[in-house]
This record gives C-alpha cells, sequence and structure tokens, in this order.
C-alpha cells in the first residue's frame, strides 16, 4: 500500500504537470492569459531560467549550477525515499517526500529537456514540439514553463491608505497578492514540504539497537 502511495503521486504529479506544461507550450504563446475563474484565476503562460515560482540564478553557468542543484536534490530525496519506506515510517512521511521529488523532477525535465524537444515561444509564435530545424537550446538549458496566476486581492494605489507601504505597489500602480505564476511541479513541492512541516514529529529513523554481547547476557 505505501509503495502503491509513492507510485501514485509521482507519476500522478508528472503526468499532470507535463500534459499540461506541453499543452501551454503549443497552445500559448508567451505572456498569454486566459481566464479560468474571471481575474481571480488565470493560466498565464511564463517560461524562466530558474527556481520555483519564477526565481532565478543569473546567466548561464547560473542555468547549469541551479540545473546540477536539482540533480543532486534528487539523488538526496530518492535516498531519503528509499531509507524512510524501508523503515516502515507512516504514509505522511512518505507522500510529503514523494511530493517533493515528483516536482523537482518535473521541473528538471523543463530544464534538461525543453530546449531540445522544442521551438522558441515569443509573444506572436507558438512553440512546436520536435520541430524540423531543431529546439531552441541545449541539454541543461531550456526553461520552466508556469502557468498559474491567482490574483487573490488586487489594489490601486488611488485606491489604498496612505499608509500602506509605496514599495508594494507594481510598475503597474496596483498591489496584487500574489503575482508570482508558477505550475504543477511547483505546487507539489509547496505542498510536500507543508506537509512535511505539519508532520514534522513523524520524521524519524528507528535506531537499531546494538547486539547483547556474551558477558552482558545473563543465563537462567
Amino acid at each position: 500500500m505505501r509503495k502503491a502511495l509513492i507510485l501514485l503521486i509521482i507519476f500522478g504529479v508528472l503526468l499532470l504537470d507535463q500534459c499540461l506544461k506541453v499543452w501551454v507550450k503549443t497552445t500559448f504563446t508567451l505572456g498569454e492569459s486566459r481566464p479560468v475563474i474571471g481575474s481571480f484565476f488565470q493560466l498565464h503562460f511564463l517560461e524562466n531560467y530558474g527556481m520555483a515560482f519564477g526565481l532565478e540564478l543569473g546567466g548561464q553557468w547560473g542555468k547549469i549550477l541551479l540545473s546540477l542543484f536539482r540533480l543532486g536534490l534528487i539523488g538526496i530525496l530518492i535516498h531519503l525515499l528509499i531509507r524512510y519506506y524501508r523503515a516502515g515510517s507512516p504514509a505522511k512521511v512518505l507522500a510529503s517526500l514523494s511530493l517533493i521529488l515528483a516536482g523537482a523532477i518535473g521541473n528538471v525535465i523543463d530544464s534538461a529537456f525543453y530546449g531540445l524537444l522544442f521551438s522558441a515561444s515569443d509573444p506572436s509564435t507558438k512553440a512546436v514540439l520536435f520541430p524540423a530545424e531543431g529546439g531552441y537550446g541545449s541539454f541543461l538549458q531550456g526553461r520552466v514553463v508556469d502557468m498559474f496566476y491567482f490574483e487573490i486581492i488586487r489594489i490601486a494605489r488611488t485606491d489604498a491608505p496612505s499608509w500602506f507601504p509605496e514599495a508594494l505597489f507594481g510598475p503597474d500602480g496596483y498591489f496584487v497578492f500574489f503575482r508570482p505564476v508558477f505550475n504543477v511541479a511547483d505546487a507539489s513541492i509547496t505542498c510536500g514540504v507543508v506537509l512535511g512541516l505539519l508532520f514534522r514529529r513523524s520524521f524519524h529513523l528507528p535506531t537499531s539497537q546494538p547486539e547483547a554481547s556474551p558477558e552482558n547476557s545473563s543465563s537462567a
């Protein structure tokens, strides 16, 4: 049952993440938005070179270092997941690690392979999968596809109270919570971390008991 849970989470997240990314990449132009629930929930196609929620490390070497960091993190997560599984840890621990692992793998797929598989996206052109002229980048130089945008709060500068910090307004003159655009993989990582924090006391491995030596054992 625990193994089935791990596989269901990892493959379910990856399937949903990659199917949605490929659909958005091939049907949206870069920067295009489509409302799902009015302005509150939109699909807004963006690409980034970096981490979750659009955070980035600068330059080509920053991109390579980030990709190598992700690969190392995936290796550590796989190791931890195997250890906790073999130790008989509860399902909530395995679910937390599986969600984080699935999200990390999902974004690594974009970073590692999308530059090889897709033509470039721009505000006037939709990308093509497996273009005849080749992809827009090399291995580990792909861009991560983001699409979820939730405009939970939107306040115009002219409507805000006088005490409201000016630094919180964007170039468009609005305070928006929150602005980051993210994807299924980002959401999976966030849910895994939150789940891990909620059940952090369950994240312990049993310590092995030392075997009794003949000197310390007594016969009846």
